[in-house]
């Protein structure tokens, strides 16, 4: 969330932010009066406490001066002070939880180069990479690939779990964890360090991170114990340091987090988000940062070359994306997607979004750095970035990489983690 003292000295700021994202300034206003609302109650107690002291002070000289009837009236006077004190506290702590849910959902400020537009028909391409493959035969869908191959099983899986989950075999499933050892050492060798995080998360560490009221109901919940299941692992990771003071001389802190992520996709969807494309349960490999905030935008183009040479590794056709305005979510202050060419769909589609969030999430998990231990620290900056989200980094190589007879050539960094197999073959089981 923003720092409060934007919208004391800086609403201005936050205003034109909103004409950018065409939304009205009502949500803005509403926090102004919250906060104002909180500051007045807030001096009314501070006053009835010095009340409350100078009331007290007078009980001695009164028992000094055995004045014992003066003496009772201060402590009944000192007593109704405590509960009017008791009182205004409960309204200034309900006060300030209501002004910090309403600036919660004030979405961060955007970047000056964000495109300006009404929907993401305002992205502009920033990059495009590589050679869009050509064929000399009709091009099959992953789903038909997949398929002919048995190399998923997503009527049993809908049997056991439900719809948009999977079973994945054979090479294919061999494929999968090639990716994920391969993006993890490429980017251990750029300095990440490898963390493997866990899946669920409480709310209060998820609200750091994340508007649930915008992102909850694509998340899966964990009761009685009142957990979520990670939709990524950016999630735990930029939440690892929640509440705490990180010294100067850690930053930047780089990690590479893999992990199961899990989430509703709720809604409809077109025929080539079938498949194994969009799914309840996905694995992914994501870049987290934790920086300063000086440094923070060439730690955001960092992460970007970090996806492009990752992608171009593998040999795939993609472009690189400007998000703008309209197509911003609450948390980013700009952000980056990689769209990989899907032949089938002929079409680009999204498999790597990469985002610097500033202060946002850290704002609201209280991260900080300097010395620990130390009061009023500086904020840090959060960045995050898929490496690779494995289901979709399929699909774009099984689509870009057939063959005639419906094999799949294996990129060539990939091949010394297949045993040296240099194309994907059936599956021996249906």
């Amino acid at each position: 969330m923003l720092d409060i003292e934007m919208f004391r000295e800086f609403p201005h700021i936050i205003r034109a932010d909103f004409d950018k994202r065409n939304l009205p300034h009502d949500a803005i206003d509403a926090v102004i009066q919250a906060d104002q609302e909180w500051r007045r109650l807030l001096h009314a107690t501070d006053q009835l406490r010095r009340e409350k002291n100078e009331a007290a002070r007078g009980i001695a000289q009164a028992k000094k001066d055995r004045d014992e009837q003066k003496a009772q009236s201060i402590l009944e006077q000192v007593a109704k002070l405590g509960d009017e004190i008791s009182n205004m506290e409960q309204q200034t702590a309900e006060a300030l939880h209501n002004r910090d849910l309403l600036r919660m959902r004030i979405p961060n400020i955007l970047h000056e180069d964000v495109p300006i537009s009404d929907d993401e028909t305002g992205n502009t391409t920033h990059s495009v990479h590589g050679t869009k493959p050509e064929f000399d035969f009709d091009v099959r869908t992953h789903n038909e690939l997949i398929e002919m191959n048995h190399w998923v099983d997503l009527k049993r899986a809908a049997k056991i779990t439900g719809s948009r989950f999977y079973f994945l075999k054979g090479d294919l499933a061999r494929l999968e964890f090639a990716l994920q050892q391969y993006a993890v050492e490429f980017l251990r060798s750029r300095g990440f360090t490898f963390v493997q995080p866990p899946v669920m998360m409480n709310r209060t560490a998820y609200e750091g991170v994340t508007d649930l009221g915008d992102f909850e109901t694509v998340m899966y919940g964990i009761e009685p114990d009142k957990y979520f299941m990670i939709a990524t692992s950016e999630h735990p990771l930029t939440a690892m340091y929640m509440n705490e003071t990180i010294p100067e001389d850690m930053l930047p802190l780089r990690l590479v987090g893999v992990s199961s992520c899990f989430r509703r996709e709720v809604g409809s969807h077109g025929i080539t988000d079938a498949g194994i494309w969009r799914v309840h349960q996905f694995t992914k490999v994501e870049q987290i940062v934790i920086a300063r905030p000086e440094e923070s935008w060439n730690l955001h183009e960092e992460l970007l070359a970090n996806c492009v040479d990752l992608w171009n590794s593998l040999g795939l056709h993609f472009e690189v994306v400007n998000i703008c305005s309209g197509d911003m979510g609450t948390v980013a202050s700009k952000k980056y997607d990689l769209e990989a060419w899907i032949p089938g769909a002929d079409q680009y589609k999204e498999v790597v979004s990469c985002s610097n969030c500033t202060d946002y999430q850290a704002n609201r998990l209280d991260i900080r750095f300097g010395t620990p231990g130390h009061p009023n620290q500086p904020i840090v900056h959060t960045l995050n970035s898929t490496a690779v989200a494995t289901s979709r980094a399929l699909v774009a190589i099984m689509e870009q990489n057939q063959q005639a007879d419906g094999r799949v050539s294996i990129p060539q960094v990939l091949r010394p983690l297949m045993g040296g197999q240099e194309t994907l073959e059936p599956c021996s089981i249906e």
